[in-house]
């Protein structure tokens, strides 16, 4: 299996992974256990105080022919598919800010739960011109592009990512990118994603494209989370509007990491990277990949690390003492790091900010800036 331009991934080490896999599970029977399924449904109903966040999709999975609030499935389709869905989203004073409120039932409580208001298949044309409606509408020329990771079931990227826009408050058009994920903890699953992430690299090159190509559009940023960073990475070859990549909790060889970066060339967007050294996912992936150093949990303490990412010219933000679960603690204190990260990355400035978790208290976030 290769990734970009000569870059051999390399193939996950199959004897660990059965005490692997187990781990995960015990993990995630800890758990708040798995969102119900069908949220996808619209519902007519409404709450005073709720929130309503469009999201554009583009991907690569399959549309479901069965179920209406699946909408698409986890397996790989021939061609590219887009649709739009709004979330509403319940008031601040009755949720916690960072986290999803799955509803228990569909189609859910508007007062309380995340709920689905509506959902659309689109066209590709009508995507484009949905863009240039919500550029139009809103004032807003900022789109962000987000391509979830392992283990994603297509509902639970769409409303991550509708908790991201609103609890960052960023003036962005959010469009997702979701390439085919299982949604399942196996050998199997892992091998299928990973290859369902390569296979979906071309599709993310062409959206970038076409949202490059949209007069309404001034700058684009891409946020990849986990295995999503693999597609990210290759289809980031030079793009005038792309200015910005955020990789969270990279699920990303770091030798590869480098060799993409060497890849893309100048100019090249500004790069942000988020580690966490007690990612538990990452380290089961680690010994999945044969003790391989996962870019996501980096120690930044150690060489050749530190010089690699001066070198670069890369932003590392280490939030190993934030609160929240490690593989998603960038999402879970959006409110903090994403706005630190909309002020300061354009400054490019050496930088150790306190920011406040959804508990209320306060903790520190080192970040190394690098001279480029």
């Amino acid at each position: 299996m290769f990734l970009g331009a000569g870059v051999n991934t390399g193939q996950p080490q199959t004897h660990l992974f059965a005490a692997v896999a187990l781990s995960v599970g015990f993990v995630c029977a800890a758990c708040s256990g798995r969102p119900v399924q069908g949220v996808l449904v619209p519902s007519a109903e409404s709450a005073e105080g709720a929130s309503r966040v469009p999201i554009l999709v583009a991907t690569t999975r399959t549309k479901s022919s069965g179920d209406a609030g699946e909408m698409f499935t986890g397996d790989l389709a021939q061609d590219e598919s887009y649709a739009s869905i709004t979330v509403s989203i319940p008031p601040e004073s009755v949720r916690k800010i960072g986290q999803i409120q799955w509803p228990t039932s569909i189609p859910g409580d508007p007062g309380r739960d995340f709920v689905t208001a509506s959902a659309d298949h689109l066209d590709k044309q009508s995507f484009n011109a949905a863009i240039s409606t919500l550029a139009r509408s809103a004032g807003r020329s900022k789109v962000l592009v987000f391509v979830h990771g392992y283990n994603n079931r297509f509902d639970e990227a769409v409303y991550r990512l509708a908790q991201i826009v609103q609890d960052s408050k960023a003036p962005v058009v959010p469009v997702l990118f979701s390439w085919p994920s299982r949604g399942l903890l196996s050998l199997q699953a892992y091998k299928d994603d990973l290859e369902n992430a390569h296979q979906s690299r071309g599709a993310l090159k062409q959206l970038l494209e076409m949202i490059a190509l949209n007069g309404n559009v001034k700058e684009v940023t891409v946020l990849c989370h986990s295995m999503g960073c693999w597609p990210t990475l290759d289809a980031l070859r030079p793009k005038d509007k792309v200015k910005n990549m955020l990789l969270v909790a990279p699920d990303v060889d770091i030798d590869v990491f480098h060799k993409e970066i060497h890849q893309i060339g100048h100019p090249r967007p500004r790069i942000a990277l988020f580690v966490s050294q007690d990612d538990h996912a990452l380290m089961l992936s680690k010994s999945i990949w044969g003790g391989k150093a996962r870019l996501g949990d980096v120690n930044l303490h150690y060489e050749p690390y530190r010089k690699a990412f001066e070198r670069e010219g890369i932003l590392v933000f280490d939030l190993t003492h934030l609160e929240g679960n490690a593989h998603s603690r960038a999402f879970e204190n959006v409110t903090s790091v994403m706005g630190m990260i909309e002020q300061r990355l354009a400054e490019g400035q050496q930088m150790t900010e306190s920011v406040q978790t959804p508990d209320g208290t306060s903790r520190s976030i080192s970040a190394n800036r690098i001279a480029n």
